[in-house]
């Protein structure tokens, strides 16, 4: 199972590199729209691989997993928006640093969910820290939270221009390149290293809560990995989209707390895959849905630039 994964990872990250995106170029909405439901789509039809092969309730979980880790994805597109704005990245040259992204996030998540699923496995109480941090993660996105990136005083910006030497303009989507003398990197190289670190905040969240569902290694890590294989497209879909949604971060709290409260009774009463996946659903649509109905005034404009 792991091999055939594998594969089907590796070629639909070749066909979407090799034949839709084989330079830069901006990417319309529309286009993006169409991309992400293929990618989705790519994701069912998995699912209904783990579905037939392993049985139902290893379909459910990865079902279950996607949508948890599909969700809170979008707290995470709303961030890379706004790094992008801060460091000026031209839109041709966003999806370029989103797939680059995307592979290291593929690695960090594997050590998560490995690490996770082991902790799990060899000391209980862990499942007590992770409850809690999913709880106290969802009482905090009840709060406004400010998003900013100061291109030339953060201090991400500071310690890696202070180490790596750089160029003050773009090249294209190279993340370094060659002058007279040294190879030197371009601020396209600092972008990816931002939207890396922001990865690794949010897996702190988005994979205890995947690990609430399900402690199946394959099940986890693959759910993970195909809800972010389609980020790229969806935060150029739904860009400018998620501003008008309103109450969508009290729904992904709403979810956190969910998950969070359900790890934390395991030990208990057992909440079902079945039961946890139509809360789940039953809140990100409510938050939808109350969105359309009691619209913002004035939402901030998150479109890329």
């Amino acid at each position: 199972m792991w091999a055939i994964f594998g594969v089907a990872v590796a070629v639909a990250i070749g066909v979407d590199l090799g034949v839709f995106h084989r330079g830069p170029r901006r990417i319309r909405l529309k286009a993006a729209l169409l991309e992400t439901a293929a990618w989705i789509a790519v994701s069912l039809a998995f699912n209904l691989w783990v579905y037939v092969s392993r049985g139902r309730e290893a379909g459910l979980q990865f079902l279950a997993g996607y949508v948890v880790e599909k969700s809170l994805s979008v707290d995470n597109i709303l961030v890379f928006g706004v790094i992008f704005r801060g460091l000026g990245v031209p839109t041709e040259s966003q999806h370029r640093v989103l797939y680059g992204g995307v592979i290291g996030a593929l690695l960090m998540r594997a050590l998560f969910v490995i690490g996770g699923v082991q902790l799990l496995s060899h000391f209980r109480s862990i499942l007590y820290f992770l409850g809690a941090l999913l709880l106290l993660t969802g009482l905090r996105m009840n709060y406004p939270r400010a998003r900013k990136i100061q291109s030339e005083r953060g201090w991400l910006v500071r310690t890696v221009r202070r180490v790596v030497p750089m160029t003050k303009e773009f090249h294209g989507d190279k993340f370094i390149v060659r002058d007279e003398v040294r190879w030197t990197a371009t601020p396209l190289l600092l972008t990816l290293v931002a939207i890396e670190i922001t990865d690794i905040i949010f897996a702190v969240d988005s994979v205890p809560a995947v690990l609430a569902i399900t402690r199946d290694t394959f099940i986890a890590y693959s759910s993970n990995v195909f809800a972010m294989l389609g980020l790229r497209a969806m935060y150029f879909g739904l860009a400018e989209i998620l501003p008008r949604l309103r109450f969508l971060h009290i729904g992904l709290a709403a979810v956190l707390i969910f998950v969070g409260t359900k790890m934390l009774v395991a030990n208990w009463r057992a909440i079902s895959t079945e039961v946890s996946l139509a809360t789940i659903g039953a809140i990100l649509a409510l938050a939808a849905v109350a969105s359309f109905l009691w619209p913002a005034g004035n939402a901030n404009n998150a479109r890329p630039q």
